[in-house]
């Protein structure tokens, strides 16, 4: 009995020292990843399952939303006053008739006149966008057809035509004849015509699958243009019967202006003294030649007056001798610069009353005979214009070389009245006498 009891603590031993630590604590990590991993496992299978919960639910939600956004409408709708209901009617009217006018403009940038879209129903409109659709379509790729075409004089024929986007060829062999052609008010009009080597180019083309075209890149716009221009003779006849005072009056300025250039720019230079001094060398040294024109008058007046208040009154007479003949006509100008835009704005006026009476009695529904109605009264405000501001250019430089010549001949007057005062002992004392300078 004793000797079992010593063995069995032994074998308690020897079995407890074979499971190290180590191997414990390897062991236990290595059930706790498997309870992770399944713990993980079911954690992710519970998640798609409650997503897939949660995503029907918010797709019920919404479709619950709808019903009850459809439910609101139709209560409110229930609910509804006249006065709602009417404004809701403007609301839809406004939109119908903001489609019916895109698709007027639509058809009418097609080539449609605007009378024949205005007896069209809806319906009718629609199908007209679809055939102009179509035919957009066609001329991606294009080949050559046969149309009835109207010439610039008026003339309707058949020729063959070549559409390639907006822009469109015609030939008529037959005719000799080949261009360009665009759809005006529903019908194909030429707008201008080929000649040369532009004809043979097209007429090749017809019978070849490749060739050269003459393009307009302005679509005609050119070719309108170039009708529209007008020479300078025939703009100025537009204006009317004020045209006639404002040319008038032109050519009074323009002939004044000529004289008066020519005048004042052939006087003599002056000659500029500060003392008697000068005066009596300059005559020593060129004698009669000394001074020319007004100065020459004004000295002479000086040295034959018989006493200095005589001869202050004949210089100051002089004087405006000489002013009235330095601005005479001048005026003119200046009158032509002021009545010229007046004539021009009465013109504008009388155009413009014109105007409106031509539209009270035949109506303001052609834009264009209203365009050039004002256009046509414009031209004698512009004419006026024209006329005015060369004038008044003009008259200021006329004016100031006349202010100029004639400031120096009164500083040599007052020189000479100055002089000969101061020399003099009293009033009835003898000036010098040409005969004294010319002895000093």
């Amino acid at each position: 009995m004793r000797i079992l009891l010593f063995i069995l603590p032994v074998i308690f031993c020897t079995a407890v020292g074979a499971a190290t630590p180590q191997d414990v604590l390897l062991n236990n990590i290595d059930q706790a990843r498997e309870s992770l991993e399944t713990t993980e496992n079911r954690i992710t299978k519970e998640r798609i399952a409650l997503g897939e919960k949660l995503r029907k639910l918010e797709q019920e939600v919404i479709e619950l939303r709808n019903e009850t956004a459809v439910a609101r409408r139709k209560m409110d709708e229930r609910t509804l006053s006249l006065t709602q209901l009417e404004e809701r009617l403007a609301s839809w009217t406004e939109q119908q008739d903001y489609q019916r006018n895109l698709l007027d403009r639509f058809l009418q940038q097609s080539g449609y006149a605007y009378s024949t879209l205005e007896a069209k129903s809806l319906s009718e409109k629609i199908a007209l966008v679809g055939e102009t659709a179509t035919a957009a379509q066609q001329t991606l790729s294009p080949q050559w057809q046969t149309q009835k075409l109207v010439l610039p004089d008026g003339t309707v024929i058949q020729a063959n035509t070549l559409s390639v986007g907006p822009v469109t060829w015609f030939i008529q062999p037959e005719r000799e004849i080949g261009g360009l052609a665009s759809h005006q008010n529903g019908l194909l009009t030429a707008t201008s015509l080929f000649d040369g080597s532009a004809f043979e180019q097209l007429n090749t083309l017809q019978h070849s699958p490749a060739g050269v075209l003459t393009l307009d890149p302005t679509l005609g716009r050119a070719v309108t243009k170039d009708n529209a221009s007008e020479s300078i003779i025939e703009h100025v006849v537009k204006g009317g019967i004020w045209v006639v005072p404002i040319v008038l009056f032109a050519f009074i300025a323009t002939a004044i202006g000529l004289f008066k250039i020519t005048q004042l720019w052939r006087l003599p230079k002056q000659v500029v003294i500060t003392s008697m001094k000068q005066v009596s060398a300059r005559i020593k040294a060129h004698g009669e030649a000394a001074f020319k024109g007004m100065q020459q008058q004004l000295l002479k007046i000086s040295l034959t007056a018989p006493t200095t208040r005589e001869r202050d009154d004949e210089l100051f007479m002089q004087l405006q001798l000489d002013k009235s003949k330095l601005d005479k006509w001048i005026n003119t100008v200046a009158v032509t610069a002021a009545v010229a835009p007046l004539l021009g704005l009465l013109g504008t006026v009388s155009g413009m009353i014109e105007t409106f009476r031509m539209m009270t009695a035949f109506g303001s529904s052609d834009p264009e005979v209203i365009s050039g109605g004002i256009a046509k009264a414009l031209v004698t405000t512009e004419l006026g214009l024209v006329v005015a501001i060369p004038a008044l250019i003009l008259n200021a430089m006329l004016s100031r070389k006349a202010k100029a010549y004639y400031d120096g001949l009164e500083s040599f007057a007052l020189l000479l009245s100055n002089e000969q005062s101061d020399a003099s002992n009293d009033d009835n004392a003898q000036p010098v006498s040409a005969k004294a300078v010319g002895a000093e």
